[in-house]
């Protein structure tokens, strides 16, 4: 890809490269050095903190500038996947190690180990969640819809809902899945007097933790969803990027990237959608710490393979994946 987003960030990540590769010979019982590469870590960290915006933009240029065919968008989504899990497990590390080892730094929760709560309150992250995504649709459309909370706990009925987690991630999909709810709310609602809730369902099972959020903003076509999750489509129009807005919707990376997170410690992130009623967002996580471990991309000769196989021709009758424009139809007839 000839593309300018993507060749500012191959340079950055060879800079970072580069600049990590010094420590490597250097003793790491000497605390100068140790102080040396958190300090390292924390520059290739600032460095790199907008590389999903950027790479999002710079995906869909090269989508709106050329002629994107199933073999290319198949490639680019196991690209994504792959670099954005590299860049969670790089993000965890390096936040990880610098809360646990910077003496300086005084942002971390004296309850957490690092960034790892080991006593995550679940509902207390939704009511964080939604009230941040309820001040951006505020902002943006001077309406949002109201949050409605059923909590059930199944190892300890009527106890508070507790995992081990790291709460930037929950929040992160619960965030972006409850802009999604309040978007499709407030649109396909706004000529009605009064928005209906946004209904969230958390329940703690033997082995998962579920979180269901369930919208009435009108749903999206079976055919739709898997595009959902696609980095080169969006159902919003592509914003332009300021530095002190967040936009509410428009780069396509969003549902993506959330269920990149769920999927980092063996979760996953689905959606359940009636067109024409609302959509069911449907997070689950694991709910022993035991079985939440890294779920990361490996390198080996599969992964070239994978970039030379074409895409082959269905051996079943496929409909055109737009509807027919019936219209048009009759008054060429």
């Amino acid at each position: 890809m000839n593309n300018s987003w993507f060749t500012l960030y191959i340079n950055r990540y060879v800079e970072s490269l580069m600049e990590l590769v010094e420590f490597r010979d250097k003793k790491s019982d000497d605390h100068k050095v140790l102080s040396n590469f958190i300090d390292a870590i924390v520059k290739v960290r600032n460095r790199h903190h907008d590389v999903v915006p950027t790479m999002a933009q710079g995906v869909l240029e090269y989508r709106d500038s050329s002629k994107m065919d199933p073999f290319i968008n198949q490639n680019i989504q196991y690209f994504l996947d792959r670099f954005y899990m590299n860049r969670i497990s790089i993000r965890m590390l390096i936040n990880q190690h610098t809360l646990i080892f910077d003496n300086n730094n005084n942002v971390g929760n004296p309850k957490h180990i690092g960034c790892i709560d080991p006593c995550c309150d679940v509902v207390d992250l939704v009511h964080d969640a939604f009230q941040s995504a309820q001040m951006l649709c505020d902002q943006y459309y001077f309406a949002s819809p109201d949050l409605k909370l059923t909590q059930v706990n199944g190892k300890a009925a009527g106890q508070p809902i507790h995992i081990v987690y790291v709460p930037s991630h929950l929040f992160h999909m619960l965030f972006e899945l409850f802009k999604n709810a309040m978007r499709a709310t407030v649109e396909h609602q706004e000529n009605k007097p009064s928005l209906d809730p946004v209904e969230v369902t958390v329940v703690l099972g033997k082995e998962d933790l579920s979180i269901k959020i369930s919208d009435r903003g009108g749903g999206v076509p079976v055919r739709k969803i898997e595009s959902l999750f696609s980095y080169t489509y969006s159902t919003a129009p592509k914003p332009v990027m300021e530095k002190n807005s967040t936009p509410l919707a428009g780069f396509g990376y969003g549902l993506p990237i959330s269920r990149l997170y769920a999927k980092y410690f063996h979760g996953d992130l689905n959606l359940c959608s009636i067109s024409g009623y609302g959509t069911d967002a449907l997070i689950y996580l694991k709910a022993l710490s035991t079985d939440s471990v890294e779920k990361l991309p490996v390198f080996n000769k599969s992964v070239s393979k994978h970039y030379q196989t074409t895409i082959e021709a269905d051996d079943w009758c496929v409909p055109s994946k737009e509807p027919k424009n019936v219209s048009r139809q009759t008054a060429a007839a």
